[in-house]
C-alpha cells in the first residue's frame, strides 16, 4: 500500500463486496453529481465526535450507538424519525443517571443504506438472484429487475440522508431533547413494562433529582444544555465511490473528511489490510471503527491498528467487537492484551447482534438473553483484564416490532411473524433497545466504582 493517499487511491486497490454495476459511465455520471453536492456534516463536528470518543476511551464516558440495520426508502418518514430519536433519548438518559457516566450519543442513521453479504447471490423456490445490498445499490423486491445495482439510488440516498440530519438537528436542539421530556416518555415505559418493578426505583430516583434541578433554578429556560443534546450520525463505508464522491478537504485545517457521517466504520468482511476499504479509511480524519469478529487474530488487529491510526490518535479507532455470546470470552482477551502491551489507544465497543443471529423457522432471530449475555460478557472480560468497557452498538428501532425474541414480554419464535418489518436482520423493538439500557447502565455503574478512572491529559 502506497504511502500518499488521495480520496480516489482505493481504486487501484482489492476490493470486496463491491455491487456489478452494469453501466460504468451511468455510475461515473452519478459520482460526478453528487461531489458537486453539499457535505452533509462538517469536519468541525467529526473532531467534537473524536474528541467526545477520546473520553470514551479513558473511561470517563461511554458510547451509545444504534439504529436500523439497513435504512429502508420506503419506510422513510418524519415519524420513524423521531420514534428512534425518542427511544434512543431514553436511553442515554437511563445510561447517564443510572450509570452515573456521560453518554456519546451516535447513530446508526442518515446514511446507512448498504449492506455486506455473506453470498452474491440468494435463493428462494429453485431461482437464484444477486443479493440484495441495501437500498443504496438494488431493491428488496424478489425480481430480475428489482435486484440489478442502480446508480441512481445514491442519489436518493443522498437526499434521505439530508432530510433526516435536518430532522435530527432539530430534535437535538429545538427543545425536543428536553430532559423532562424524555424523562417523562420513560416513566410510561416504566408503568407499562413487565419488568416495572425493576426500574422503579431507576425513574424514582430520576425524578427527584429533576425535581431538585428545577428548584434549585436548573430548567429549560435557564440553561439550554438542559433541553439540548449533541447527536452524531455513522455508518458502514461500504460503497466507496459514493463516500469518495462526499470526501473533501476541511479549509480550516487542509485535512481530508468523509462529509457523509461523522463516524465511519469498516466491515468484519472488509478490513483486508491491503484492500481498498482499509486504504480509503486510513487517509480520512472522522474518528472511524473497525468490526473484529472471531477470525480477527491479535497481530493482524494490530497491524490494522497502524495503518488506521498511525499517530496513535485518542478517538480516532474504536474496535467493535462481535464475536457472540459463547465466544466472547474466547476472542477478546487476547486482543485486548495485544493492544495494552502495544501501547494503542482504541475504544472498545460491543456489537452484542451480529454473532447472535439464529434461525427461527423461516425467520432470522436474535435471542435478547444471548444479546444481553454477549454485554455482560464483554464487561467482564474488561473487568479481568483492567480495561474500559467503552461503549455498545445495537441494531434497533423505535418501533414496536417482534423481529428478537424474548425480552420482559417474552417474545417467542412464534411472535415473530407478527410485525417482522426488517429489511435484512432483526433489531431490538424499542421495548428490548430500553431493557437494554436499564441492564447496561448496571454494568456501567459496576465498573466505575471499581475501576479507578485515569484523567485524559489536557493536551490530548
Amino acid at each position: 500500500m502506497g504511502e500518499r493517499w488521495t480520496p480516489k487511491s482505493w481504486r487501484h486497490l482489492p476490493i470486496e463486496q463491491v455491487p456489478a454495476y452494469p453501466d460504468a459511465a451511468a455510475l461515473g455520471a452519478v459520482e460526478t453529481q453528487i461531489a458537486s453536492f453539499p457535505p452533509l456534516v462538517f469536519a468541525g463536528e467529526a473532531r467534537k465526535l473524536k474528541a467526545a470518543l477520546a473520553r470514551v476511551g479513558a473511561g470517563e464516558a461511554f458510547l451509545l450507538q444504534g439504529g436500523d440495520c439497513a435504512e429502508s426508502f420506503d419506510e422513510h418518514s418524519a415519524d420513524n424519525i423521531r420514534d428512534f430519536f425518542r427511544v434512543f433519548l431514553q436511553m442515554a438518559m437511563v445510561l447517564t443517571f443510572a450509570g452515573g457516566s456521560p453518554v456519546v450519543k451516535v447513530g446508526r442513521i442518515a446514511g446507512q443504506f448498504a449492506k455486506p453479504r455473506s453470498s452474491p447471490t440468494e435463493t428462494l423456490d429453485g431461482v437464484s438472484l444477486p443479493s440484495y445490498r441495501g437500498d443504496i445499490v438494488n431493491g428488496i423486491g424478489f425480481t430480475d429487475e428489482s435486484r440489478v445495482p442502480d446508480p441512481r439510488r445514491q442519489l436518493e440516498a443522498y437526499r434521505q440522508s439530508a432530510a433526516t440530519l435536518n430532522l435530527l438537528r432539530a430534535f437535538a436542539t429545538g427543545g425536543y431533547a428536553n430532559l423532562e421530556n424524555a424523562h417523562r416518555w420513560m416513566l410510561g415505559f416504566v408503568k407499562d413494562s413487565p419488568q416495572s418493578s425493576r426500574y422503579q426505583d431507576v425513574a424514582g430516583r430520576m425524578t427527584d433529582a429533576l425535581d431538585f434541578m428545577r428548584a434549585i433554578g436548573i430548567n429549560p429556560e435557564t440553561h439550554p444544555e438542559v433541553r439540548t443534546t449533541d447527536f452524531y450520525t455513522s455508518h458502514e463505508a461500504l460503497l466507496l465511490g459514493y463516500e469518495e464522491a462526499l470526501t473533501r478537504v476541511d479549509s480550516t485545517t487542509g485535512d481530508w473528511y468523509a462529509t457523509s457521517g461523522h463516524m465511519l466504520w469498516i466491515g468484519d468482511r472488509t478490513r483486508q489490510p491491503d484492500h481498498a476499504h482499509v486504504e480509503y479509511a486510513r487517509g480520512i480524519k472522522n474518528p472511524i471503527g473497525l468490526k473484529c469478529g472471531p477470525s480477527m487474530k491479535a497481530d493482524g488487529l494490530i497491524r490494522l491498528i497502524d495503518m488506521l491510526n498511525p499517530d496513535n490518535e485518542a478517538g480516532r479507532l474504536s474496535l467493535i467487537c462481535r464475536f457472540g455470546a459463547d465466544k466472547v470470552g474466547d476472542h477478546l482477551p487476547a486482543l485486548i492484551r495485544a493492544v495494552e502491551r502495544e501501547g494503542r489507544k482504541v475504544v472498545w465497543i460491543c456489537d452484542p447482534m451480529h454473532g447472535n443471529t439464529v434461525a427461527a423457522g423461516r425467520y432470522k432471530t436474535r435471542p435478547f438473553e444471548r444479546v444481553m449475555q454477549e454485554i455482560e460478557g464483554f464487561f467482564g472480560v474488561h473487568r479481568a483484564e483492567g480495561t474500559f468497557a467503552g461503549g455498545i452498538h445495537l441494531e434497533m428501532t423505535g418501533k414496536d416490532v417482534t423481529e428478537c425474541t424474548g425480552g420482559a414480554r417474552a417474545l417467542t419464535a412464534d411472535d415473530l411473524q407478527d410485525r417482522y418489518h426488517t429489511y435484512c436482520d432483526p433489531r431490538l423493538n424499542a421495548e428490548q433497545a430500553l431493557e437494554v439500557a436499564f441492564r447496561t447502565a448496571e454494568l456501567v455503574k459496576a465498573e466505575r466504582s471499581h475501576v479507578e478512572r485515569p484523567r485524559l491529559d489536557a493536551a490530548e
